[in-house]
């Protein structure tokens, strides 16, 4: 018995990185979003169906010698089987779903998509930070008096407890902090390829043109980086200025900073602080 094999000419990997390449640059400049290019490709994906069915059947035949009965009713068009079916979807939990909060905001990083997960159906195992020790605490003492003890867990810990759980198998994986010890959770995840979403935070740069009203701008941008200390994702990172105006807003900046914290900022009780000295820098 023989098998027929189609030749085909291999790629070459040059060829390969330019398709590649081509396709992320087409993504770039936007030829994807609209919807009426996507709703033509569409189009074009079914009249190459239709125009080529003949053709799909005989490929079908050569590849694995189905019969055209059975190419027919499998593929590629809607068999028979499946000709009357509606699509349906339904809405079911995931399953057991791990919690990985973060220590900036230790709270509402970690409750929100617990919230999130209960109101899905889910059973949930929570791990808060174990740079809010406190925070940690009370939520291990507090959570149990309140939701199932069966389905709903806390595990206190640090990096050892956090590895000691990756090892388990998981339905769904939300984490929210680093991006180093993102990738540790994605590649724990992939031994089972469990779902995951990261919210792994970002970079947020201002710009200070020379039309702005400064006492209010540097008011604004102040507040955003000193709330919490700028231990905030979305805290403004730098700011893109001309040399006037960055001396302009140093001024501002002073004044109002002794405003708001007064001539010794570590004894003001509005100033929060930062959570360890490996994150003062």
């Amino acid at each position: 018995m023989t098998l027929g094999v189609l030749s085909t000419s291999k790629p070459k990997p040059a060829n390969i990185n330019e398709a590649v390449q081509k396709a992320r640059d087409a993504f770039n400049r936007g030829v994807t979003k609209p919807i009426e290019w996507r709703r033509q490709q569409l189009k074009n994906l079914l009249r190459m169906y239709k125009e080529n069915y003949n053709a799909m059947v005989d490929v079908l035949q050569k590849d694995l010698r189905r019969s055209k009965t059975e190419a027919i009713l499998l593929e590629p068009s809607k068999g028979i089987v499946n000709i009357l079916d509606d699509v349906v979807i339904f809405n079911d939990p995931y399953g057991v779903v791990l919690i990985i909060g973060a220590w900036n905001y230790p709270l509402q990083l970690l409750l929100l998509p617990v919230s999130g997960a209960i109101a899905a159906g889910n059973a949930v195992i929570m791990k808060p930070s174990e740079l809010a020790p406190a925070t940690a605490k009370f939520i291990a003492e507090t959570v149990p008096k309140y939701l199932d003890n069966d389905a709903i867990a806390v595990v206190e810990g640090g990096p050892e407890e956090t590895t000691e759980l990756l090892k388990n198998r998981f339905d769904y994986i939300f984490y929210t902090g680093g991006t180093n010890v993102g990738k540790i959770v994605y590649a724990a995840a992939t031994k089972y390829l469990t779902p995951v979403t990261l919210e792994l935070g970002g970079k947020s740069p201002v710009y200070i043109d020379n039309t702005v009203d400064m006492e209010v701008t540097t008011k604004r941008i102040l507040w955003g980086k000193f709330v919490n200390v700028g231990q905030t994702c979305i805290a403004p990172d730098y700011i893109l200025c001309t040399k006037e105006v960055q001396n302009k807003f140093i001024e501002h900046a002073k004044k109002i900073l002794k405003e708001w914290y007064g001539e010794d900022p570590q004894k003001s009780p509005d100033l929060c602080r930062i959570i360890t000295s490996r994150h003062f820098r």
